[in-house]
């Protein structure tokens, strides 16, 4: 009786693993999904007034500060996430970089599921949703794009998102003053790469 209850077992065990294996199809490849195109159409709306005014003015705002000022910003905001009261959370959604940003995420039809700029420090300074952390320059996303250069693209690993049943990755790039071609920030963009696809293939 025993070693049949363990068959049993081990046969919805199986069927488990069955449905969990057809629920997420084959991985995609971010780099083959996100080209020049997709990364233009990006540029289109990042290069513009309002992301360069409000990146300059967080940079002057927020220039010179210490480690453990960024620091303590970010357990602020990462404190907030399970709190009621969120002055800095409200305050940083609420600026017309932000709106500016959920508009154009509204706009994509799903394409953009999340867009977020970054000062000069990694801090964000406008965001289309809230982040899980406020300082993104401990992460690759940062690091190999404004610490490299004014041109430089980093394409990140697709991630499996279980709830909503995607694949997600996530572009980044330098945001560069066009006049003096100095960096001032970085933009991560994370494309629905699922829709992309999608997108992509002749006749959907």
């Amino acid at each position: 009786m025993m070693n049949n209850r363990l068959l049993c077992v081990a046969a919805v065990v199986a069927g488990l693993s069955t449905t969990v294996a057809q629920a997420e199809p084959a991985k995609l490849d971010p780099a083959a999904l996100i080209t020049q195109n997709v990364i233009k159409d990006i540029r289109s709306f990042i290069d513009s007034d309002i992301v360069r005014l409000s990146i300059e003015a967080q940079n002057a705002r927020l220039t010179d500060l210490k480690q453990s000022q960024i620091d303590a910003l970010d357990k602020q905001w990462r404190a907030e996430r399970e709190n009621a009261d969120k002055p800095l959370i409200a305050a940083t959604l609420s600026n017309p970089l932000s709106v500016y940003l959920s508009r154009i995420q509204g706009r994509s039809l799903g394409l953009y599921a999340e867009i977020f700029v970054m000062d000069q420090n990694g801090l964000n300074v406008g965001q289309s949703s809230v982040t899980s952390d406020f300082w993104q320059g401990d992460e690759a996303k940062f690091q190999k794009t404004y610490n490299v250069s004014g041109d430089a693209v980093f394409i990140d690993e697709a991630e499996w998102d279980k709830g909503s049943k995607i694949w997600r990755g996530q572009v980044s790039f330098t945001v560069v003053d066009p006049q003096t071609k100095k960096s001032i920030g970085a933009v991560t963009v994370e494309m629905n790469l699922t829709e992309l696809a999608r997108r992509t293939t002749p006749g959907t």
